[in-house]
């Protein structure tokens, strides 16, 4: 057995329930904007992974990563569940900018396409996920995932499923 250098890494991150409850009485769009302003925490899964927000538009989201030597697996390079990790976050995150206050939504389906390896040489990424269509009930959006060059390392689709507050209100009512 061979004895290795020891590493440790420390993070810590806010309750996430007052951003939940901010986001109850926001739009997408205001939330998302007031998590990348710090007015409200980042989610924990952002701090453990180390990812956050580069820009947000209605229907577009983009996220940055700079992957770590703690983002690897056992063939040392980075794990592919940090790509799925952004896709998801990105396409998630572009269809919350289009709901209103009181609306959620969750992922469905998630399809990933890898095209090459990512280390810790890589340097920052850059995941750009962009809704397709948002209706009443199910939404689709798409995702890159690209280095500051513009070199593709990956790409994605994801189906989420929305839950309007009226629609969970009327439902209740119905005995439903």
């Amino acid at each position: 057995m061979t004895e290795g250098i020891g590493r440790t890494r420390t993070f810590s991150w806010e309750d996430p329930a007052s951003g939940a409850e901010a986001a109850r009485r926001m739009s997408g769009l205001e939330y998302l904007r007031a998590m990348r302003r710090e007015e409200l925490p980042a989610p924990p899964m952002a701090e453990l992974m180390g990812f956050g927000f580069a820009e947000i538009d209605e229907g577009r989201v983009v996220i940055e990563c700079v992957p770590a030597e703690y983002h690897y697996n056992p063939i040392g390079a980075v794990h592919g569940g940090l790509a799925c990790t952004l896709f998801d976050s990105a396409m998630g995150c572009a269809v919350h900018t289009e709901l209103p206050a009181g609306a959620g939504y969750t992922t469905v389906e998630l399809k990933v396409n890898l095209l090459r390896p990512i280390t810790v040489e890589t340097g920052r990424l850059l995941c750009e996920g962009e809704t397709i269509y948002v209706g009443g009930r199910i939404a689709t959006a798409e995702a890159r995932l690209n280095d500051e060059s513009g070199k593709l390392y990956g790409h994605a689709t994801t189906t989420c499923m929305i839950f309007r507050e009226d629609a969970r209100e009327r439902s209740v009512g119905e005995g439903a």
